[in-house]
């Protein structure tokens, strides 16, 4: 199935399709800048899926191949973090995504900025077209992030008019997502080792998105107040006991009233 969005031949205007890869054709492994950055795609999906958020239809996914087929070349781009609403079927192992052809277009693409190239902001339109021009104008991503994890800069780009708008974010610094009914912004801690800033994620109410450490924490900590609380009634409940019997009277013959 193609779709044909311009059947221009002139080199300014593209000739777009969605197909279905090859079973020859190779995507390209793109190398991962370094170990924090799994480490940083991983904490994203996690409080979502230990909050529920995530269903069968969605693909969530990390350096997962993005593909178009433009002027009868296929191109693959590979964001650090995609979300997908609702895909046709979620193929295990699948290394590659179709928009149109295999359901939604991505609804948010997500870089970790690297130290090197800078490539999340190339508009190059020439063949191979650049991340910031292939999710723009080809793909049309409606929200597309680039976020530097060691300073804590996150960039927050809206497409308007086929063009992405630095966005600004609210008072505490988040951006609400509509179609996640969620804030995205950043935060500062510790976790698997690493510690600096993160990406998270905040409910309607301003609730952190806990990771599994923290719920766990959440737990062990509510687990001890009630433990706590029931001690002290315990205790309140003795020194009640003790001043009745000071009093001459019998705490399990109590009179009727």
């Amino acid at each position: 199935m193609a779709t044909q969005l311009s059947q221009a031949k002139s080199p300014t205007e593209l000739v777009i399709s969605w197909e279905a890869l090859p079973k020859d054709f190779q995507l390209e492994d793109e190398p991962v800048e370094n170990t924090g950055q799994p480490l940083l795609a991983g904490a994203l999906r996690e409080s979502l899926e230990i909050s529920g958020f995530i269903q069968p239809q969605m693909l969530i996914a990390s350096n997962f191949g993005l593909c178009a087929t433009i002027n009868e070349q296929f191109i693959a781009k590979a964001p650090d973090w995609v979300y997908v609403p609702s895909v046709n079927e979620v193929v295990a192992n699948c290394k590659s995504y179709t928009p149109n052809l295999e359901g939604d277009i991505p609804a948010i693409a997500i870089e970790f900025l690297s130290d090197t190239e800078g490539g999340e902001y190339s508009v190059k339109r020439t063949y191979p077209p650049g991340k910031w021009f292939f999710y723009e104008q080809i793909l049309q991503i409606p929200i597309y992030v680039i976020f530097e994890p060691y300073g804590g800069l996150l960039e927050y780009y809206q497409l308007e008019n086929k063009r992405y708008e630095l966005k600004q974010p609210d008072e505490n610094g988040r951006h609400w997502i509509d179609i996640m009914s969620l804030f995205l912004g950043t935060w500062q801690g510790t976790k698997e080792g690493r510690t600096g800033y993160w990406l998270r994620w905040w409910d309607r109410d301003g609730n952190l998105l806990p990771w599994a450490v923290e719920q766990i924490e959440q737990e062990r900590q509510r687990t001890e107040q009630e433990h706590q609380r029931a001690e002290q009634e315990r205790q309140q409940k003795q020194r009640l006991i003790a001043y009745l019997q000071s009093q001459g009277i019998d705490p399990n013959n109590l009179p009727s009233f």
